[in-house]
């Protein structure tokens, strides 16, 4: 039996990885359960383990950190025994499948999918008549949809697994609609993601969350597939009732950052909605640090390129011993340089606005929150350092400092953070203290 190896899907995001190695060596054998190759995909490297016992027969992908590969891509094939028959071009012919990339996001988006154009696409890569025909029956512009043809070249089936993604957003307005990717059975979980962030900024939460929760990742207004209404400002509370209409029910509530900020809105505007909170690096008042790197964020999303940006946020993101592994800064860069073209410039001036305007105008209300409560601090955050401060204003709620670690919490830190949630999660009434370590 040979058995075929490819690229995972290990998170609701996750679309592509980078092959880094092959631990095992081309005709080793390796057991069930151990590392059979690692790979980098949203920010961190992974080790997989082999689904089954045998040798690796042949290998269709070479490590190279530089190329991002789809999930379903045919990497090896995991044999039985050595002397087993096998025809490599016949397997990958019957196992590549490497599943259709996520669309980047248009600037500016239109509330509703925009009618397809009468003129053609000129300057861009083709569409073949199937799948013209086939957008312009749904009334979508074949030129958002990305082509996984020769040359980019858009398919019917690339038109097909867009239409796919569409009908998966969840309608929270008139005219608006939100992507909000899921994992797992179970309680619900709402992951809220950050200012200029999506829900991949929660990759290393969500597969220990899946594990044993239903897991929901709001992608707010003008991220990702999200659409994008022309508006002045993208309010925090509008964000906290979207929100609230995404919600299956009673959710345990994660937010970081500006997402924290939506979590508290969402329980102090929709407390049914709410079962427990969990606030990573949360904030009530932005400081002139915080306000400074919130401008040149925005400044630098419209006249720099994404990997400028990404590099320019990381010293004000992570820890300086994070970022004096140059192995893990490297591949922190990438992953936020790919997240940045999910979040447009004008998204990032919407969310700015909403959230100097919110800024301050909730430290007396934070007592009327009544559900159990955990802050996750980071000990070396330069962005929300009144986190302990915040904690004590909430009712019987938790505080956990992880020290040493910057603002970027779920990134850095993500095994201690992960413990922290699932075990608040598993006894949200507990009010036991857990040390205020690293660990």
């Amino acid at each position: 039996m040979v058995t075929p190896v490819v690229m995972p899907r290990l998170g609701m995001t996750m679309t592509e990885g980078k092959l880094i190695a092959w631990p095992v060596p081309l005709g080793g054998r390796v057991e069930k359960g151990q590392t059979l190759l690692v790979i980098e995909s949203e920010k961190a490297e992974v080790e997989v383990e082999a689904a089954a016992a045998g040798v690796l027969r042949h290998i269709y992908v070479e490590p190279d950190p530089e190329r991002a590969h789809p999930c379903g891509t045919l990497l090896a094939a995991l044999a039985d025994g050595r002397d087993e028959p096998f025809d490599a071009e016949a397997f990958h012919r019957e196992h590549h499948r490497p599943h259709p990339q996520a669309a980047p996001p248009a600037a500016p988006r239109a509330a509703a999918p925009a009618a397809a154009p009468a003129a053609g696409r000129s300057g861009r890569a083709p569409v073949a008549p199937a799948a013209r025909a086939l957008a312009a029956k749904h009334g979508i512009d074949p030129a958002r949809v990305p082509g996984s043809g020769p040359g980019g070249r858009v398919t019917r089936e690339d038109v097909e697994a867009w239409l796919a993604r569409r009908a998966a957003l969840v309608e929270v307005a008139p005219g608006v609609c939100l992507e909000v990717p899921a994992a797992g059975e179970g309680d619900p979980v709402l992951l809220l993601p950050g200012f200029g962030t999506d829900v991949s900024i929660f990759a290393r939460q969500t597969p220990a969350l899946a594990a044993g929760h239903r897991v929901l990742g709001v992608n707010p207004r003008g991220v990702g597939l999200s659409d994008a209404p022309q508006a002045s400002a993208y309010a925090v509370a509008e964000a906290a009732d979207d929100a609230a209409r995404v919600a299956p029910g009673p959710a345990h509530v994660v937010g970081a950052s500006l997402g924290a900020a939506v979590a508290l809105e969402l329980a102090l505007r929709h407390p049914e909605r709410v079962r427990s909170l969990v606030l990573v690096t949360p904030f009530l008042e932005m400081g002139a640090r915080s306000l400074a790197v919130l401008d040149a964020w925005c400044a630098l999303a419209e006249r720099a390129g994404p990997d400028l940006l990404a590099r320019a946020l990381l010293p004000w993101l992570f820890s300086e011993g994070f970022l004096a592994d140059g192995a893990a800064r490297e591949r922190t860069a990438r992953g936020l340089a790919e997240m940045a073209l999910r979040v447009p410039a004008a998204t990032l001036e919407r969310q700015a606005a909403g959230l100097r305007a919110w800024s301050g105008t909730r430290r007396d209300g934070l007592a009327a929150i009544a559900v159990p409560t955990l802050v996750l601090v980071a000990g070396a955050d330069l962005l929300a350092p009144e986190g302990e401060a915040l904690g004590e204003t909430i009712p019987g709620a938790t505080t956990r400092v992880i020290s040493g670690a910057g603002h970027a919490l779920g990134i850095e830190a993500p095994d201690a953070v992960n413990a922290a949630i699932l075990a608040h999660l598993a006894d949200p009434a507990s009010r036991i203290a857990a040390p205020q370590d690293g660990s």
